[in-house]
């Protein structure tokens, strides 16, 4: 068995018995927290990461996902686990729609674009009150006392999404997205249909995120346009994930989305109550200053930088 193969199944083996050996729910719930930010985080690396279409939007698909499974609870009587399933669905359906339109835009153009629909689908959630409930949001029961099922629930689909997109990336069409991020206009030069394959990797990308703004519906019980479709909450914390761990990296929004729930919680609590509270608002220029070191001094993060990361270690030794 390789290296590597080990280091895996010792980390997925301690994922498994981490709850039932640290019984605090508080730190059960971090973890959780985290582990759906892995999805999220790797999601966005697909799209942006190795197919290079840098998208400031994946909160349209986090708050389809999330209203999805809400309006089946609340609108149709349906049980809001469905929405795991059908919240991937709605997400990709609506990452064809944003794809559709937002692909005949290159670099920070698409970005841009991708901001602007973030902000459209807000502002329907906030509007259409029939449906969605406007900014009352929406309020369904939970169905676990305990954080097991729901921890559980986070590692399979963090796992699934680590595992998919590695297959994808060693396939063909892995092939395709990083051509077409390394240059798009040679890629099609030699046959590779962009639009198509932009589309596929926005397509897997949008159906993840959506199952993990479904879930988080399922988990926290409530959400309203101002959390689930969030410019700098969910977007800008997706890339900001995918930046710190590494991008283009299959495990580098895992190693992302544990870094920066820790920092956020390190800061929201005042540093464990150490500090003053205004430290609790400090997170975000932490974070800002944060990827300002990155980009300056580890520019593939944690991850890609992880040679350099343990060549310093060793000389200070």
């Amino acid at each position: 068995m390789k290296r590597n193969q080990v280091i895996s199944a010792i980390v997925a083996l301690a994922f498994v018995l981490f709850p039932l050996v640290v019984r605090s729910a508080y730190y059960q719930h971090l973890v959780i927290l985290a582990l759906m930010w892995v999805v999220i985080g790797g999601s966005w690396n697909l799209l942006a990461g190795y197919t290079g279409q840098v998208s400031f939007g994946h909160a349209v698909f986090f708050g389809t996902g999330a209203y999805t499974a809400g309006i089946f609870s609340t609108k149709l009587g349906i049980s809001a686990w469905w929405g795991m399933l059908f919240g991937g669905f709605t997400g990709a359906l609506v990452g064809l729609l944003i794809g559709w339109i937002c692909f005949r835009l290159r670099g920070p153009y698409f970005a841009l674009a991708t901001i602007a629909a973030g902000e459209i689908f807000r502002l329907i959630a906030t509007n259409w009150e029939s449906l969605t409930d406007g900014m009352v949001g929406i309020l369904i029961l939970q169905t676990f006392r305990s954080k097991l099922p729901y921890y559980y629930l986070a590692l399979a689909l963090a796992a699934a999404s680590i595992w998919i997109f590695d297959l994808v990336m060693k396939s063909k069409l892995g092939f395709y997205f990083v051509s077409i991020r390394e240059d798009q206009d040679a890629a099609e030069s030699l046959g590779i249909n962009a639009a198509l394959y932009k589309n596929v990797s926005l397509l897997i990308s949008s159906f993840f995120t959506g199952m993990a703004g479904a879930f988080y519906m399922n988990y926290m019980a409530f959400i309203d346009p101002e959390v689930v479709f969030s410019l700098h909450y969910i977007s800008i914390m997706a890339i900001l994930v995918g930046i710190i761990g590494g991008v283009a990296t299959i495990w580098g929004p895992a190693v992302g989305a544990f870094i920066m729930i820790g920092i956020q919680e390190t800061f929201r609590s005042a540093i464990f109550g150490l500090a003053p509270k205004w430290v609790s608002q400090a997170h975000v220029l932490v974070f800002g200053l944060l990827v300002i070191f990155v980009i300056l001094f580890m520019a593939n993060g944690v991850v890609g930088d992880w040679p350099k990361i343990k060549r310093l270690f060793a000389k200070g030794r």
